[in-house]
């Protein structure tokens, strides 16, 4: 037998739903204040999975009966210290660094397709050239090089008379070692 579609939980169930939606509105305002704008900034993966965590808590909280807001509140709480330390590690040390974030991936190199880097990263050949005319470059050869970031959004380097050598932004790219030589 089908249950019932529950239109209904009464008043009291109804002020107890918008006051823990106010509780939880005041309580992610007051975080994203405390951690900074790197809550609110671009994700990468690591920054994304924790708001995704964060807004699963909280609709926890405001929606489910036999969710106690206060455990919510606590799980909510314990997450952002966790990736507030997290990121105090990332920025403190290499380890830290390499364990959490992923790294900037070059995908094309002087106008060569890097099918390797594009294959592990699962970026198309019509996914850079969709980066490349939104930089206004209308051939492949009118950048140097296009980077996959580590919130998934492709830079592209327009093309010059410079070697990986002299461009220091790119320290921190993988890249194969057939490009760097």
């Amino acid at each position: 037998m089908a249950e019932a579609i529950n239109l209904w939980s009464g008043w009291p169930r109804m002020v107890e739903v918008a006051l823990n939606a106010v509780l939880f509105f005041v309580l992610i305002v007051a975080l994203v204040r405390i951690v900074g704008k790197r809550a609110t900034s671009q994700f990468n993966n690591f920054d994304w999975i924790i708001n995704i965590a964060v807004g699963s808590l909280a609709a926890s909280g405001i929606l489910l009966k036999n969710v106690a807001t206060l455990d919510a509140v606590l799980a909510i709480l314990v997450i952002a210290a966790c990736q507030y330390l997290a990121t105090f590690w990332v920025r403190k040390t290499e380890l830290g660094s390499r364990v959490v974030k992923a790294r900037p991936t070059l995908l094309t190199h002087k106008s060569e397709f890097l099918r390797d880097a594009m294959a592990k990263a699962r970026i198309s050949e019509a996914e850079i050239r969709a980066a490349l005319r939104l930089e206004g470059i209308h051939d492949d050869a009118g950048a140097n090089w296009v980077i996959l970031e580590t919130n998934g959004e492709l830079t592209v380097i327009p093309a010059r008379d410079v070697t990986l050598d002299d461009a220091s932004a790119l320290e921190d790219v993988g890249m194969p070692e057939r490009v760097r030589n």
